[in-house]
């Protein structure tokens, strides 16, 4: 029986712990951009290869899908302001390719924020076709994208 009520805790917590980045999410005001810092930090400070930022990017949507949908469960609400793997992940995207200088991570930040703030279509869009975790997740990665594309375009141009 204990051995079920620890289990069960887990699989409610995990997902929670994931989906808010550690409980970052849980920060009262601005929780999607402290989501990004946290990104940004990440990238700053491991400052990984382009397969390691690819790879990290395809897992972390993944299982960024997965946390959150449990977690929107949990927390009851849709796409939640809590949930901010998306936001972390989403930046992940924005950076994938660029020289990982303090200035474009800086401009893939504010970018970023732009684009997940102001949801220009087609990303809007995105959120009333997909539900569930998709739907936490794909807006984001579709706004690091935008990014990823404006910043390359800036560095050959």
């Amino acid at each position: 029986m204990l051995k079920y009520q620890v289990m069960n805790a887990l699989f409610r917590l995990l997902p929670k712990a994931i989906a808010t980045v550690f409980y970052i999410g849980r920060i009262p005001f601005a929780p999607g951009t402290f989501g990004s810092l946290a990104g940004m930090a990440f990238v700053w400070f491991l400052k990984p290869g382009i397969p390691l930022q690819t790879a990290l990017a395809a897992a972390g949507f993944v299982i960024g899908i997965l946390s959150a949908h449990f977690a929107e469960r949990d927390f009851g609400e849709k796409d939640s302001r809590h949930i901010v793997i998306d936001e972390f992940v989403g930046y992940l995207v924005s950076v994938i390719a660029l020289p990982l200088t303090a200035g474009y991570l800086v401009s893939a930040f504010c970018l970023f924020r732009f684009f997940d703030i102001l949801k220009p279509p087609p990303i809007r869009n995105l959120e009333k076709i997909f539900s569930g975790g998709i739907g936490v997740m794909i807006d984001d990665v579709v706004a690091g994208i935008f990014t990823n594309v404006i910043l390359q375009l800036w560095r050959f141009v």
